[in-house]
This record gives C-alpha cells, structure tokens and sequence, in this order.
C-alpha cells in the first residue's frame, strides 16, 4: 500500500474499510484435502488478520454483507450462536442479512440477535408483522476522527429462495427506491461524509434482475457498494456513475472467508474521498 495512505495529516483522514460476506459458517479453515481451497480461510486466522491492521490503522470499519449462516455443521449444531459471537469478538461495526440467515427461520434469526454485539441493517425488508419487529434498524452511523459515516443494508427478495415458512409476514420494499430514500437521509439530514450499502443483491445478472451493479448505477447518494450472494471474487472494484453523476464504488470478497476485503480511502480537508486503494487479502 502506498505510503501515502499510511501518513495522516491534519488536513485529511485516512480510513480503513474491511469487509467479508458469504462466510456460511466456514468457522474452521477448508480441510487438506487438495481442493481449490484447502487450508484457507476460518474464523481464527481472520480475527488475527483483523488485529494485525487494527494495531496500525486509527481508523478501521469491519462489516459484513450477510450469509453468516448456514454451510457447515457448526450451523446445524449450535444455530449460529458461534458465528455471532465470533463476529462480535472480532469487533465488527455493522452486518446485513443475506437469505441463508433465515434458514433458522425467524425464531431461530431472533433468538441468536442477542449473541450479536454489533447492529444489523436492513432498510428494504418490513418485519412489522413478525416476531422479529423492531430488533434491526435501516441503518447505523459510526464517526471516526471527525468522519460521520453511514451504514444501510439492502436485501434480495425472499420468493424463491427462502420457503415461506422460514421468513413468515416479512414484507419486501423494493431495493432500489428505498436504497435511494435512505441514502438522501443520511447524506441531507444526518449529514453522513460517506455512505455505504451493505448488499446482498447480488453483484450482477444476465437477466435484468436488481444487482449491486444495477443499484449502482441507478442510485443517487451511495458511496460504496459492498455485495454478497453471488460469491464473487472481484480483483479490482467496480467503478460506476450514477444518476447524479458522481462515482460509486462495488466491490465483493468471494465467499467462506478466503478473502478479507480491504479498502484505504482518504479524505481531505473538506472530507471529500478519493478512489479506494483495493487490496483482497487471502486468508491463509
């Protein structure tokens, strides 16, 4: 990384994004067994990964764009009692839900929320008619050295993949729409710096189903898209223009935590982010 972004100076801040999604309770690393992904990934290297940056960086977010659950015994065991914990240990600011994270259904989703010592976002699925009402929030805002950013979450549509059973009177708004309502919220009113969308759209489709990319292009007052579902690992982000003509960032971290996704921005005096400085960590 660019000594650049590692000095930080009294007319700009520097600020360390790192991101996971689709980690499906891969709490151990992948066996040795002489697959693609032997010996990569788990629980315990990320967290140490984590630290390790934690102990250079000042300004650090930790997020995660949902699929914790589900993929290994771990999950069929303990409900994902495991996963949150070890998320919360590991610090991590903000998460979204991805549709793997109702296979518990929403009993089993509420009753491991306590083991969660960080906010989960969701701004685009109503559980008013449901056990889980009022237990998540569209969106938080976390400040770092005078930075005010703003975290929301968007999730893709339950139909069809998630039996209905699972998911009950959960009522999906549409993603785009309410991506954009929330995103001027925080931009206008809460006077965010920065603004990002923890997605679980999808990074993008052939057909013309609602994707990360779509949402991107499509928005008005997101900074940075940060993707899961379709387990795609993205060398480089993805840069798009918007509707109001300014650069929005995508980017996705593969899937079962093999990859630790880094982004450095910088901000200057008057807290106007540069391009993000890309690096995909393997965990291994």
């Amino acid at each position: 990384m660019p000594s650049a972004l590692l000095a930080e100076s009294t007319s700009s801040v520097s600020l360390c994004i790192l991101h996971t999604n689709d980690w499906h309770s891969r709490i151990e690393p992948f066996p040795m067994d002489g697959g693609k992904l032997q010996g990569r990934g788990g629980a315990a290297k990320r967290a140490a990964m984590i630290k390790k940056i934690r102990e250079t960086e000042k300004n650090v977010l930790l997020l995660d764009s949902g699929d914790i659950f589900q993929g290994t015994p771990f999950f069929n065991l303990f409900g994902g009692e495991l996963e949150f914990k070890l998320m919360s240990e590991m610090g991590y600011d903000a998460a979204t839900l991805g549709n793997h994270d109702f296979d518990g259904g929403l009993a089993g989703l509420s009753k491991q929320l306590p083991h969660a010592k960080f906010p989960f976002v969701i701004a685009n699925y109503d559980f008013s008619k449901t056990e889980l009402k009022g237990k998540f929030s569209p969106y938080t805002i976390v400040e770092k050295s005078g930075l005010k950013i703003g975290i929301f979450g968007i999730g893709i549509e339950l139909e069809g993949l998630v039996p209905k059973d699972l998911y009950g009177e959960t009522v999906y708004l549409d993603p785009i729409s309410t991506a954009n309502k929330v995103a001027k919220e925080l931009k206008e009113e809460k006077k965010c710096d920065y603004v990002i969308c923890l997605s679980h759209l999808g990074y993008a489709y052939k057909s013309g189903k609602i994707s990360d990319m779509k949402l991107a292009s499509e928005s008005e007052n997101i900074d940075l898209i940060l993707g899961g579902h379709t387990h795609t690992f993205l060398e480089q982000p993805k840069e798009l223009i918007n509707k109001m003509g300014h650069l929005v960032i995508v980017n996705q971290a593969g899937w079962a935590g093999v990859i630790l996704g880094r982004l450095d921005i910088r901000f200057d005096k008057r807290k106007r982010p540069s391009k993000p400085q890309s690096t995909m960590l393997k965990v291994s």
